[in-house]
């Protein structure tokens, strides 16, 4: 197994898996905002495929076996974040024209990302921030996660960075892993609509590099 930054290439070969793995970091989270999962699905991939974007693949890095995919990791630092999401809404252009997506759709799904938004709590400028990491499940157990995450801390402690902040839903076992590497929860959040939807509670976690 080996921790590679993802490239161009990578981006042409390994989308249908990304999407699967980004789905599997919150299922009740997406379902909700996407409608339908192959919405989820084309928006995923086409974010993949697009530097700059929320899930593009210029901040992504991967463990591989060989050329086997194992898991995946999407991060950044703090501000990244709203610049990336902002430049999301450029994508549904094209799925509009092309019919994959209609227009009352795309704002029905605009309109729960605004409010889903708000389980997230504000990120800090000074914080390396994992906005996606996710293991293949025929691969867990195998310390993949471990060493996707602690390749996170290297690079925010390079950055000079306080420290490393997640979102994480309430209802996944990422949160018992995420707790035995250290990282400590900040805050809890709740939506009354998404709740309604079946999306948890979200926890922001995180890890002072100070402490």
């Amino acid at each position: 197994m080996h921790i590679v930054e993802a490239t161009q290439l990578h981006a042409s070969r390994y989308a249908d898996e990304v999407a699967e793995l980004v789905h599997a970091t919150g299922p009740a989270s997406y379902d909700h905002q996407f409608l339908r999962r192959e919405l989820f699905d084309s928006m995923i991939k086409a974010s993949w495929r697009a530097p700059h974007t929320l899930f593009g693949y210029d901040e992504a890095t991967l463990a591989l076996d060989g050329d086997e995919l194992l898991g995946i990791m999407i991060a950044f630092q703090g501000p990244e974040f709203l610049r990336r999401r902002k430049a999301m809404a450029k994508l549904w252009e094209p799925a509009i024209a092309a019919g994959e997506v209609r227009q009352d759709e795309a704002s029905e799904i605009a309109r729960r990302s605004y409010v889903c938004s708000y389980l997230n709590v504000a990120i800090p400028s000074q914080v390396f921030y994992i906005h996606a990491l996710a293991v293949k499940e025929t691969q867990r157990g195998r310390g993949v996660g471990a060493k996707l995450l602690q390749h996170a801390v290297d690079q925010g402690k390079q950055a000079g960075l306080r420290g490393l902040h997640l979102d994480v839903l309430s209802d996944t076992a990422a949160v018992n892993f995420y707790r035995a590497k250290g990282l400590a929860c900040l805050a809890e959040t709740v939506s009354p609509e998404a709740l309604e939807h079946g999306v948890p509670m979200e926890m922001r976690m995180a890890l002072d590099f100070n402490a």
